[in-house]
């Protein structure tokens, strides 16, 4: 479940909330019960690593032919 960051236009608290991506955003504050709590806009949480899944995570192990600038691989002389 993704944590969602509020803030609270009137009196300036913000807050983290652990929400599903169904639940309806939160509408009022719960440090002065304002509605003017909104949700925002914040970077992700988490970082892609490594040399990525898709050069390195095939099940036979072996890596995908390389395409040929011909687009066919018949011309014997691009690659």
């Amino acid at each position: 479940m993704p944590i969602y960051e509020y803030r609270c236009e009137k009196c300036g608290k913000q807050h983290e909330h652990l929400q599903k991506l169904s639940d309806e955003p939160i509408a009022q504050c719960p440090s002065c019960g304002s509605a003017d709590y909104s949700k925002m806009l914040t970077c992700a949480g988490f970082q892609l690593k490594g040399s990525g899944w898709y050069e390195s995570d095939f099940k036979n192990g072996s890596k995908p032919a390389a395409a040929h600038a011909c687009g066919t691989g018949a011309c014997g002389g691009c690659g």
